[in-house]
């Protein structure tokens, strides 16, 4: 690898995994008044109550009491303003008080076609009372309360139906009025105009507050979309690099097969020809399989691809636990304090995988510390046993004494996803989380045995 592997790389960052509790406090759920207008401006599928995805029951429920209040009220005052204002007798009063409010409720889950019964009932209701005793001197063709009754069933309407269909229905709406117009008796307040542009701003508003519910959820489901899409692309970022440098540790034993098997017959002398001939396809077979590695990963080694510093870099030994001490020591002249307790014969103890896998790890812990708790002391600690190799990062509070959670910043989450690819190439475990008083921790345990079948 380059020079740039003795300096803490910084480009990798935590998972995104444990960056939401951290940013949850800005982009999480809205609560309380703000997810109760979240509802107000989703609409509910078609067929569906309004607010019928509300969170609570009295939310889903209050469309319903907003309607049997308008119904309660309009009901007795339409009658009666009908029937003691404009001289409307009694039948026809309570025929057209029930047909213009009661469908108010049909609105909740069905606004078109309440809206079609309103307007019709409106219209019965302006013919029947060109005949009224006492028209002249009141509004007409649409009284009071039918004008209350019309805005509150546009504000149902508009939240619920496409922008066209709310054009349509002011366009009717205006329609009527003009045609109703024609009829209009002597002495009346027209107020045609009146519902015609009280109508249109309402269903305006309604239909404002439905494309911001629109254009919320199309922003969740994008940046849902792009998260997964971020995540998968960043662990097969991690795999293709570590595919490459698992070729550079595999191909040098290959090599080493290669030059033993076609070195043995002149260090061996008087090898059977059989033998010879053995030797020889072992060698062969060596080189073959160098060929179709090479092959395969040839992909994987474009331009600008991979942490090495190019086509030099690549050719460079691969880095391990014996350079964590200069890796530490890079960290350190950055300003980072940082203590390492390192065991004697880790490195040599070490198979390749894990040798390189161990440092991999420090390396990215480090950038990490660096990055998202500066100042803050960190002990990186690499033993071993028999079995395994076990690497120990931790760190405490941030300088400014501020308890640091691993990930409290953005990112493309490629530190702590590149560990874990690591951890499962080897066969072995990772432990990460938050320390009591503050800071984070990274342990991984690295069996120093190839990973089972079923490990891999």
């Amino acid at each position: 690898m380059s020079d740039r592997d003795d300096e803490p790389r910084t480009s990798p960052r935590p998972s995104r995994r444990l960056l939401r509790p951290a940013a949850a406090a800005g982009s999480g759920p809205p609560r309380g008044a703000g997810r109760f207008a979240a509802v107000l401006r989703a609409p509910a599928r078609p067929g569906e109550p309004l607010f019928a995805q509300a969170p609570k029951a009295w939310q889903r429920m209050l469309p319903y009491a907003v309607a049997a209040v308008f119904v309660a009220t309009l009901l007795p005052v339409t009658i009666t303003v009908l029937a003691g204002d404009y001289g409307l007798d009694g039948g026809w009063a309570g025929a057209l008080g029930v047909a213009q409010t009661v469908p108010l409720l049909l609105a909740v889950s069905r606004p078109l076609p309440a809206w079609a019964l309103v307007l019709g009932a409106d219209t019965v209701g302006a013919l029947v009372l060109t005949g009224a005793d006492r028209v002249a001197g009141h509004s007409w063709p649409w009284p009071p309360m039918t004008v209350v009754g019309y805005l509150a069933l546009m504000v149902f309407l508009g939240l619920r139906e496409p922008a066209r269909t709310m054009a349509g229905v002011w366009l009717a709406t205006g329609a009527v009025g003009v045609v109703l117009g024609f009829m209009a008796p002597e002495g009346v307040s027209q107020t045609t105009a009146l519902l015609f542009v009280l109508a249109g701003c309402l269903l305006a508003l309604a239909g404002v507050l439905r494309g911001l519910g629109d254009a919320q959820r199309r922003i969740a489901e994008q940046e849902s979309i792009s998260e997964a899409e971020r995540a998968r692309r960043t662990l097969l970022e991690e795999r293709a690099r570590i595919a490459r440098e698992l070729h550079d540790v595999v191909a040098h034993h290959m090599s080493v097969i290669t030059v033993q098997a076609e070195s043995a017959p002149y260090r061996l002398p008087g090898m059977a020809e059989p033998v010879q001939e053995e030797f020889a396809a072992i060698a062969a077979g060596a080189r073959e399989s160098l060929g179709e590695m090479r092959r395969l990963l040839s992909v994987l080694r474009s331009d600008g691809a991979g942490s090495g510093g190019g086509a030099d870099g690549e050719r460079a030994p691969q880095p391990g636990i014996g350079r964590i001490r200069q890796l530490v020591e890079a960290t350190v002249r950055a300003g980072q304090p940082v203590e390492l307790s390192l065991a004697a014969g880790a490195e040599r103890a070490a198979p390749p995988a894990v040798d390189l896998s161990a440092y991999r790890i420090v390396q990215e812990a480090l950038a990490n510390v660096v990055r998202h708790a500066p100042g803050a002391r960190t002990r990186v600690s690499v033993t071993h046993d028999a079995r395994e190799v076990l690497v120990v990062v931790a760190n405490g509070p941030s300088e400014d004494g501020t308890p640091v959670v691993e990930g409290s910043g953005g990112g493309t989450g490629h530190g702590l996803v590149g560990m874990r690819e690591r951890v499962r190439l080897t066969g072995g475990t990772l432990d990460t989380g938050p320390l009591p008083g503050g800071g984070f921790r990274v342990a991984a345990r690295l069996p120093l045995d190839a990973p089972t079948e079923e490990a891999s």
